[in-house]
This record gives C-alpha cells, structure tokens and sequence, in this order.
C-alpha cells in the first residue's frame, strides 16, 4: 500500500494546480487521472486563454480579475516558456455590445488600453468597433503548462472505479491517503453532489497551421489566438448538457471556422488537429472550492431542511473538491488551487464565493430532484 497526504483525483488545470500548492506546502501527493494529463475534459480541449473579464463591476468579474493576476504571475515567474503574452483584445460582437463596451470601461482595473479600427485593421483584425486590448493576457500551451505544473509530484494514469474510507484515510485501490481531492470536472460518480449543479459544457478547438502574421490574441464570440510557431488555435464552447462530443458534426468546426474568417484572413489556414473536450461549470459560475457535504446524512436526519431549516452542515470527512472553473479554467486553476491547499493543510476558510456550501440550503428548499 503506496501512502500519501493527499491523493487529487484529475490532472486537468484544477488537479495540477490543487497538487503544486499541496505539495509547495510540504505534502506528499499523488495525483491519478484515467486518460492522461489534460487529455480529457476542458483542459484537453481549452484554448487555454488567460485574460480578464469585462462587465460592469459584479462579484464574478471581482474575482475572475483577482484570478487573472494571481495566475498571469504564477505562470510568468513558474512556466514563462508555456505562457505567452500576446495580448488579448476583446471585440463587440455587435453595436449593442459595443454601447455595453461604453459602460464596462469604469469598472475595469487591468491594464488596457482602447484599440480603434484604423489600429485593429493594422493588426490584421477586420472589425470596425472600438476594443479593449488587454497587453498582459495571453495565452498558455494547456498540455504542456499542466505537465511542467506536475513535473515534481507523482501522477498515475488510474482509473478510480471504487473507492473506501477507513481509519482516517481513503483508499484507492493500491493508494490511500488521509485527504482525498476530487477534480473530475463534469463527472461524479461517486459521491451525492447535486447540491453543487455542476454541468458540463463540449468545446471544440482547431489548431490550424498558417503563415498569417498575426501578433496578438482576440475575442469575439469565439477566441483566435495569436499566431504561435506557426499555428493559430480556433476555440468555443457548444451545446451544454449532452452526451456524446457534437465537435464535427459530418464537416470539423466549420461554423468556427466561418465565424474566425470574418475575424483575421484565414485563406491560408490548415487544419492540422481538432480538439474536444466537457468542461464544467456551476450553478452560479463560480468555481466550487472547498470542503463536500454529506448529502445523504443530512437529508435523513433533518427532513425539515426541505422546508427551511437550517441545521449545522455535516462534511464528508477530508473530502475536497476543486471543479466547475468554467471557460475559464487556465485563469482560475492556480488561485482555487491555492486557496483549497490554504484550507487542507493551514485550516484557512475558503472565500466564500467560491465555497460549495453556498448553494445547499437553497438546493434543499428549490430542487426538483429532490421528493418531497
């Protein structure tokens, strides 16, 4: 029986980077994922940009631009060779997204600047809107930034089918450990976590090899990256809550690439490979950090949660999760992951935006799932 502190179940950006603080910290940890580092899921298939996000202040923007910072200058003082600061514009998708571009402008702090057309055509960007340029954001190698994140921690590629715990730690197969992290993304199977609404999202992205000069990366529906070593990198999210991978549909991103030709000159673009992957999102797209509750104990020993009570929460004993970074998993991963490593090993409570027990009073009082 191999034993560690803290096995992290995914290798996706969430696992990675949950694993480096554990072990910045001084634990001994494990990290299993049954395909690969981020071979599956939104890491596999992310476009893997890192930026701010606009909006008129809201505590979503606060904290994904809290993110941006803390991991612009993680991956710059850590992995600079997989980071790249292209700078990434933000495009009106429309005129009315443009007058919205208007009022965003007093409650953003990053670094930025306003990009007119005549500056844009020069870029190579056809687009006859004013935009943000964000010249610190960029864009990260994903497979390669959660491979150098894990360089020095233990990986196995394992599937978890069973899991036990006993005597104070958990024990997977021919592993056990006193803290168990679940960064599975948009797949559970093992505990009750429907409190937590996490739903999955397909993405597709289209690596395409080109000789278009194109310095910079943008947003504009979907992101184009900027060219890097010869290749351009087409991404978006689809359908939410489906089954299979939708990402060809008998013709490979066509309807990406059709929005991305509108955007740059693609006349020379080539199709070298074409990625797929669910990421995971929550109810109220913040990511879900923290501590899991004992769904099915609290159910049967406090029935009237269903109608408003409000008893003392009953965790899952040192169980974790780290999950539902949405879109934006390459911005968020490191700051969840030090956040969760700050409340396992320094008992520091997790922000409470990100902590999951927000949402379980309200899942008691409003699920539909649940029978009354």
């Amino acid at each position: 029986m191999k034993k560690y502190d803290a096995i992290v179940v995914g290798a996706g950006i969430a696992g990675c980077s949950s694993a480096y603080f554990l072990k910045d910290k001084g634990l001994k940890v494990l990290v299993i994922d049954r395909s690969g580092v981020a071979a599956s899921g939104g890491s596999a298939a992310a476009g893997a940009f890192v930026s701010p996000k606009i909006g008129k202040g809201s505590e979503l923007q606060n904290l994904t631009n809290e993110a941006f910072e803390f991991s612009k200058d993680f991956y710059l003082q850590h992995f600079s060779q997989y980071f790249t600061q292209t700078g990434v514009i933000r495009i009106p998708k429309d005129e009315e997204d443009a007058k919205k571009f208007e009022e965003y402008e007093a409650y953003n702090e990053a670094k930025r600047e306003l990009l007119f057309s005549d500056e844009l055509n020069e870029l190579g960007i056809d687009n006859s809107y004013e935009s943000f340029l964000f010249s610190e954001a960029g864009v990260c190698d994903a497979p390669k930034m959660c491979e150098a994140i894990l360089k020095n921690i233990e990986y196995e590629q394992y599937e978890l089918k069973s899991l036990a715990y006993e005597d104070g730690c958990w024990f997977i197969g021919d592993y056990c450990a006193k803290n168990l992290i679940l960064a599975t993304g948009y797949e559970n199977r093992y505990f009750d976590m429907r409190y937590m609404g996490v739903k999955g999202t397909w993405g597709s992205r289209g690596d395409y090899e080109t000789n278009l000069n194109l310095t910079v990366s943008m947003h504009k529906q979907i992101s184009v990256s900027a060219n890097i070593d010869g290749i351009v990198k087409l991404g978006a999210t689809h359908e939410k809550d489906v089954d299979v991978c939708i990402k060809c549909n008998g013709e490979p991103l066509k309807k990406l690439f059709g929005v991305a030709s509108t955007m740059v000159d693609t006349s020379d673009f080539k199709l070298k490979e074409t990625f797929c992957g669910m990421r995971s999102g929550s109810k109220d797209y913040f990511p879900l950090v923290g501590e899991v509750i004992d769904t099915n104990y609290m159910l049967k020993t406090y029935p009237k949660i269903l109608r408003g009570a409000k008893p003392e929460l009953q965790k899952i004993s040192n169980l974790y999760i780290c999950n539902g970074l949405g879109g934006r998993g390459f911005v968020f991963g490191p700051l969840m992951g030090k956040m969760l490593a700050d409340k396992i090993v320094d008992n520091k409570e997790v922000d409470e935006r990100v902590n999951p027990d927000r949402l379980f009073l309200k899942w008691c009082r409003k699920s539909p799932d649940l029978e009354r």
